[in-house]
């Protein structure tokens, strides 16, 4: 049993995959070439959004949002201690601070009420995290950040796809920007990422970013990076968006057995009224998650903690002095949280049988 099965995909779409990837093979363009701006205005009507650019992965993305915004050493950015750690990461490599408020113990997002009491005179941005495939509260996040006249970076790596009342994520902020990393419901055959935005100035600081600062040969105003998709996983992105709407209902319909089949065994996900989920992950809450884990895995039963461990615990940011307790609610999760299978071809008999395990431990 695989934790994602991505090959059951694959055999779906090959003639589309292999069929793209041959015509880049003898167009010969695999930086830049016309199948990133293909996928880029595609991206960008999904999400009702004026801009998107594609990006070499989710990390480079945010790193180039805080970047185009100005941010960097002296500022705060305020966002969740549980996440994957490129979200704190960014906020550090550019030489801002990082400051954590707690999650929902419902979604596991950004608990929105506790955000204002965290502004301070440093604050630079707001980056609430769309955690396992959907959205937090962004109509009271973006009131919170116009009161204070801040920028909201949606980070959506683990989301797009998803929707809040009509609205799609990545295209609900200032910023948006998201991950194509293998495991993701819109995955390519390595990293990508890509950013959204409605503002014009900020897409063409993305576009220079990207590229070593740079728009044409020999003239570099700003520093940039080499943030570039390859062509090649243009092409794969371009290949899955035609069955992307498919899956996510198929992701809905296991989804919806696991719910129902294991509300009464453990915590199952809470979804908001209006929201979307696009379940990146199908994460349960359950006490004495480590014994639990290792029994499934002694019956060949693949699953996963993300996280059991928050970033405010991390070495990396020990120099912030948060004491582990500072976010109960991230802390407890961390400690109960567990991902079990999930992909749009899991197979029902599969997905019994872990059922019927968890019931039975």
């Amino acid at each position: 049993m695989q934790f994602i099965d991505l090959h059951s995909q694959y055999l779906s779409i090959q003639e589309s995959v292999e069929s793209r990837i041959k015509k880049i093979l003898n167009h010969g363009q695999y930086i830049l070439g016309p199948e990133i701006t293909e996928l880029e205005a595609t991206l960008a009507q999904r999400t009702k959004t004026n801009f998107c650019i594609t990006t070499s992965s989710g990390t480079v993305s945010l790193e180039i949002a805080l970047r185009a915004l100005g941010i960097g050493p002296g500022d705060e950015v305020i966002t969740v201690p549980f996440t994957f750690f490129s979200t704190a990461e960014v906020i550090g490599i550019v030489g801002a601070k990082p400051v954590f408020v707690d999650i929902r113990p419902d979604t596991f997002c950004i608990n929105e009420d506790l955000i204002e009491k965290a502004i301070t005179s440093k604050t630079r941005a707001i980056m609430p995290v769309s955690l396992y495939g959907q959205m937090p509260d962004m109509k009271k996040i973006n009131a919170i950040a116009e009161k204070y006249h801040l920028p909201v970076i949606e980070d959506a790596a683990q989301s797009f796809g998803a929707q809040q009342n009509g609205i799609s994520s990545c295209g609900s902020s200032t910023i948006g920007c998201t991950s194509f990393y293998p495991a993701k419901p819109l995955g390519c055959y390595g990293d990508g990422g890509a950013i959204f935005t409605n503002d014009e100035e900020l897409a063409k600081r993305f576009v220079l970013l990207r590229n070593h600062g740079s728009s044409k040969r020999d003239d570099h105003p700003i520093l940039g990076c080499n943030g570039r998709l390859d062509t090649i996983q243009a092409a794969v992105l371009l290949a899955k968006l035609e069955i992307f709407d498919k899956e996510i209902q198929m992701r809905n319909e296991v989804a919806n057995f696991y719910s129902e089949s294991l509300k009464d065994t453990c915590i199952t996900p809470y979804i908001p009224e209006g929201n979307l989920h696009v379940y990146a992950q199908y994460t349960v809450r359950i006490k004495e998650r480590n014994k639990i884990q290792a029994e499934l895995g002694k019956q060949g039963i693949p699953t996963v903690t993300h996280y059991s461990r928050c970033i405010h615990e991390q070495p990396a940011f020990a120099y912030l002095g948060y004491k582990p307790e500072d976010f109960p609610v991230a802390l407890q999760t961390s400690r109960e949280i567990l991902c079990l299978p999930m992909s749009p071809y899991l197979k029902r008999e599969d997905q019994e049988k872990i059922i019927n395990a968890i019931k039975r431990i």
